[in-house]
């Protein structure tokens, strides 16, 4: 009897655990920027100076590293900062930085920044991908709208310095 009970306590657990692994969104955005990858670079590692540019990451505490865990306030469409913790995965100056976190099965990132030189400048990429069962009750429709203004501001702080 005992035996049933587990089964049917188990089995929904690992179906819901298995939906929110396959369940994903991905976001991209890109831009090219008439500047060399080390200037785009140095503005898009600059933590201290996110409030003055950017609209959606409006504050990051911590300096980028492999490794590092850094502290995300995210502007969310109802005006109002969530914070986020992320760790970076991968700090390849001038080419690559790539932070995760969230919850597993719940509501995870991978927020990916690449650069690539290229005629004309540097082409920035931003792609991210989430995943979790959260993602079946979220509007996410904000998101990659939210991360070309992003990329704007980015192009226009990296102009302007």
């Amino acid at each position: 009897m005992s035996r049933r009970i587990l089964i049917w306590l188990i089995a929904p657990l690992a179906v819901l655990g298995a939906a929110s692994a396959w369940t994903t969104k991905e976001f991209h955005a890109e831009v090219v920027i008439p500047a060399p990858p080390a200037k785009v670079w140095q503005v898009l590692t600059d933590t201290a100076a996110y409030p003055e540019w950017n609209p959606i990451f409006v504050k990051v505490a911590g300096a980028y590293s492999e490794g590092a865990t850094i502290r995300n306030s995210v502007m969310f469409p109802d005006g109002k900062p969530i914070d986020m913790d992320a760790r970076v995965k991968t700090f390849a100056p001038n080419r690559e930085l790539r932070q995760a976190g969230g919850i597993p099965l719940v509501l995870a990132f991978d927020h990916r920044w690449t650069l690539e030189a290229v005629d004309g400048g540097t082409r920035v990429v931003q792609h991210e991908i989430d995943r979790g069962f959260y993602l079946w009750f979220w509007d996410s429709s904000w998101v990659e709208p939210a991360y070309g203004s992003m990329m704007d501001a980015l192009a226009e702080r990296v102009g302007a310095d």
